[in-house]
This record gives structure tokens, sequence and C-alpha cells, in this order.
């Protein structure tokens, strides 16, 4: 009975301890490509967030441009909301780069910096904000295009402040990742 103890530990032993570093060789496997995974996502997320970040830049000086323009027209009846946007080039709403964010969250989100995380969500959330600001400032402007009565500039020129605001906080999030 002994020598079949014997037998069966010598036989058993050898398998757990294979299976054990085949287990550890593995779980090191995975660690490492979850590591390469976040790495080249958070390079492609810096990529994202430098350009969204330039883009912001930009467009602040031409909304500035932008609200400068309703300043100067805006006790000026003869003016309307269509000739001031064609005198300065138009609205410019930055375009928010978060889809490398996104395809992280779909998947392996655990894996990421909780405070990193924390901001990337802030970001999406800003830039849902960013686009209704946008689309409330358009619509008002083509059903009000024609008009040229200082409340209605006044009005564009809230809203295209709000937007502002909204771009501003935009910039302090993404600095948070980028500088980091």
């Amino acid at each position: 009975m002994k020598k079949i103890i014997k037998a069966f530990f010598k036989e058993i032993v050898p398998i757990i301890i294979g299976i054990l570093i085949a287990l550890y060789i593995n779980n090191w496997n995975e660690d490492r490509k979850d590591k390469n995974y976040i790495d080249r996502i958070s390079i492609s997320i810096h990529k994202e967030l430098t350009e969204t970040n330039n883009d912001i830049v930009d467009y602040l000086l031409k909304q500035k441009v932008l609200i400068d323009s309703f300043d100067f027209y805006l006790k000026d009846n003869q003016v309307s909301l269509e000739m001031i946007l064609k005198k300065s080039e138009g609205i410019y709403i930055p375009k928010i780069r978060i889809n490398s964010w996104k395809a992280i969250s779909n998947s392996k989100i655990e894996l990421m910096d909780y405070e990193k995380t924390s901001t990337l969500v802030d970001i999406e959330e800003q830039k849902e904000l960013l686009r209704m600001k946008a689309e409330k400032l358009i619509d008002f402007i083509f059903s009000n295009y024609r008009e040229t009565g200082e409340d209605k500039k006044e009005f564009v020129k809230m809203l295209i402040s709000e937007i502002i605001s909204t771009e501003r906080s935009l910039q302090k999030d993404i600095g948070k990742i980028i500088n980091k």
C-alpha cells in the first residue's frame, strides 16, 4: 500500500508542478499582453487628445473673433446674424477625438488607472455637452439668421460663450492626461 501511495505521489507531484508552472507562465504572458495593450492605447489616447487640444486652441481664437464681430455689430440694425457669420467666416466647433478611449472603455477598462479613467469619462461627458450646445447655437442661428435685433445678437454671443466655457473645461481635463 505504501508503495502505491509513493508511486502515486511520484507521478502526481511532477504533473501538479508542471501545471502550476504552466499557469504561472500563462498569467505572466497575459499580464505582459495587457500591459502592452494599455501602453499602445495610452499612446493613442495621448495623440488624440493632443490633436483635440490643438483644435480647441485654434477654434477658441476664431470664436473670440466671432464674439468681437457680434459686439461690433451689436447695435447696428442693418446687419443680420447671417451677415456677421459671413464676415467672420462662420462658426467653429472643435472635433473631440476619443475613439481610443471608447475602444478600451468597451473592453478592458479595468486595466486603466482610476484617475485617468475618471478624467476620460469627464471628457466624454463634456464632448456630449459641447455637441448639445453647438446644436442649440446652430438651431437658433438657422431659425433667426435674418434677424438684426440686439437681443438676438446678445443671445448668440451668450451661446458662443457657453461653448467656449465648455472648451476651456475640456482643455483642463485634457491637460491632466497630456501632462502626466
